[in-house]
């Protein structure tokens, strides 16, 4: 089983996100859902960063809207985890 953990950077950068663009609410958390089951999801369009984000993962919200992640696993549970790092516009999480 795969838990999502948010980072501060990222409940920051979503409240502002849902602030400044309300329409997206319900399409942030149907991908976070879509995470969860499955980071592979074709329409998440996940994929491997570079460069000064390497090592780290991005998927698709929306054409101007990404979410940037890193995998972990709990030692104590042996639980897959999702950490939530950032969220926001492409220029920006880049």
């Amino acid at each position: 089983m795969r838990k999502l953990v948010w980072g501060n950077s990222f409940r920051r950068e979503l409240k502002r996100l849902i602030h400044d663009h309300p329409h997206l609410s319900n399409k942030v958390f149907s991908v976070l859902e879509k995470l969860l089951v499955n980071p592979y999801n074709p329409s998440l369009k996940t994929h491997k960063l570079s460069g000064k984000l390497e090592g780290l993962w991005s998927c698709w919200v929306e054409y101007d809207c990404r979410i940037v992640f890193t995998f972990s696993n709990n030692p104590t549970t042996n639980e897959d985890l999702i950490v939530l790092i950032d969220i926001g516009k492409h220029e920006d999480v880049y």
